[in-house]
């Protein structure tokens, strides 16, 4: 509220745009390159269920892009957030046939290496406006043309700083 004087017109006040829509991804890697990129659908929920199929999606693109990957062993390092340690979203990762690397509880969210992935991913991004399908292509094009290497680098970067 606030007082004006009689026939006195409200203040103008400025258009306001709608703030950026955000889009979650989750990466699925390891020194030889991405196994899978997964967006969330919009107004879906991160819960334990969504958790197992996309265990079941990793599985599968391992099978489909690194065979034998699965016959030597798959380990995961995820974090202690209530997903990863509920019961539907453990008997997934064992029903794929996963192994789960343990994570520090001290340490924080993201593993060294993914802030090397990461902050590139921004620098290529960044200044940019894209629509849902457009921020798909550019993610997956960016990471599309990486050759191992670049995995290897981030792994090697991190664990040099350590």
């Amino acid at each position: 509220m606030e007082w004006r004087k009689p026939g006195e017109a409200p203040p103008r006040k400025d258009n306001v745009t709608q703030s950026a829509m955000k889009i979650m991804v989750t990466i699925f890697r390891d020194c030889g390159g991405i196994s899978l990129i997964d967006f969330k659908e919009r107004n879906t929920t991160v819960n334990a269920a969504y958790y197992a199929t996309l265990s079941h999606k990793l599985r599968d693109a391992i099978k489909e892009k690194k065979r034998g990957m699965l016959n030597r062993g798959v380990r995961l390092l995820r974090d202690n957030a209530p997903v990863y340690t509920a019961a539907v979203a453990n008997a997934a990762v064992k029903k794929c046939g996963f192994k789960e690397i343990e994570h520090p509880p001290d340490s924080p969210d993201l593993a060294p290496s993914d802030y090397y992935l990461f902050s590139k991913l921004k620098m290529d991004l960044r200044g940019s406006k894209f629509d849902d399908d457009e921020v798909k292509t550019t993610v997956m094009k960016h990471f599309a043309d990486k050759e191992p290497e670049y995995f290897f680098e981030g792994h090697r970067v991190t664990s040099s700083q350590m």
